[in-house]
């Protein structure tokens, strides 16, 4: 089977894959639903029981679209940085990324008394305040790692910096905890649990244009991502830009981490495993390949993380208690076989 074809069949069992489980997230909830009467309210019909139209248009839609792109930046997120840095086991949460987006965001949450901790009474200024927090919180990560990444040439060294980076953001944050209210502490809590509900039909639009921007931007960077692959030396041998070339993705990496980051929680897992899953499906690591499978691969995931988190009878798990449970055991695969994945060898 040649690469393109393999490559479109990927790509289209993923999309079909991303359509079911999009329908099984609009079909599960707390509030059951009949069928009929979920495809009647999407097709532009209201129903005549008022609530379900609420549940379908205010909840359930907009919690489709919140996962799907937060899967898809961050797994993008997470392949930029692995190729950026070479390494498989680079990541949003495990540089320190997402750390610092959650630290950003602790310091507005906190310093406000706990005012952003109802995601559904937010003020279009309090969401700009988190989003504001969490870009610098990221983007002071990243100036640290481009700074150590000129010093430390050892990829493992540069995942100890990262790995630094967040016990010293999760030490500040713990600072902030001590100092904060009460009722502060407890919605600061219940953000890091992680959820992708909290995004309401007020706060989809900025969102969504957002991530989108993010998105499109690292398309752009398919040739630059090729050549970085093949190594500095060559890639600079090939007219790229490397240090151009290496912040770009890094501002971009930035951009859609804050963004996942202050709306939905720091989400784990999905940007470190889901490229490994995207390069095992396509069998390569061109970009133009790679980088579509990685970024419906990654909706797929957290569309999935979306479905169990509502499928039990308990209320909603968070995000974040899901996650581990499907990322540990490729990350230990990885670390285990690290010497035979031949994309980073």
């Amino acid at each position: 089977m040649t690469p393109a074809r393999r490559t479109a069949i990927t790509l289209t069992a993923l999309s079909v894959l991303m359509l079911v489980l999009a329908a099984l997230c609009l079909l599960m909830g707390s509030v059951d639903i009949p069928a009929a009467e979920v495809l009647r309210i999407i097709t532009g019909h209201d129903s005549d029981n008022v609530a379900w139209n609420i549940i379908v248009r205010q909840s359930r839609l907009p919690m489709i679209a919140t996962a799907a792109l937060a899967g898809a930046a961050l797994s993008v997120a997470g392949l930029l940085l692995q190729t950026t840095f070479n390494n498989p086991l680079a990541g949003p949460s495990i540089l320190g990324v997402s750390a610092g987006a959650g630290l950003g965001v602790a310091i507005v949450m906190l310093a406000l008394g706990g005012t952003l901790g109802a995601s559904t009474t937010l003020s279009v200024g309090s969401y700009l305040a988190t989003l504001l927090g969490a870009i610098i919180g990221a983007g002071a990560v990243l100036a640290i790692l481009i700074a150590m990444s000129a010093i430390v040439r050892s990829s493992s060294m540069l995942l100890i910096v990262g790995i630094l980076v967040s016990y010293l953001a999760s030490s500040v944050i713990s600072l902030l905890n001590s100092l904060a209210t009460e009722e502060g502490v407890h919605n600061y809590v219940a953000w890091g649990f992680g959820s992708f509900s909290g995004v309401g039909v007020d706060q989809i639009g900025l969102y969504s244009v957002l991530l989108l921007i993010g998105l499109c931007a690292a398309m752009l960077m398919v040739k630059p991502l090729d050549a970085l692959l093949l190594g500095t030396r060559y890639a600079q041998n090939l007219g790229v830009d490397t240090h151009h070339a290496r912040n770009a993705l890094l501002l971009i990496t930035g951009l859609l981490t804050a963004v996942v980051t202050a709306y939905c929680g720091p989400i784990g897992f999905i940007g470190l495993v889901v490229p490994h899953v995207a390069r095992f499906l396509t069998a390569t690591s061109v970009h133009r390949r790679l980088l579509p499978a990685t970024l419906l691969a990654g909706a797929d995931t957290a569309l999935l993380c979306a479905w169990l988190s509502v499928g039990g009878e308990h209320g909603v798990i968070p995000i974040n208690a899901i996650t581990p449970i499907i990322g540990v055991p490729i990350i230990v695969y990885i670390i285990i076989n690290r010497r035979k994945i031949a994309y980073f060898n």
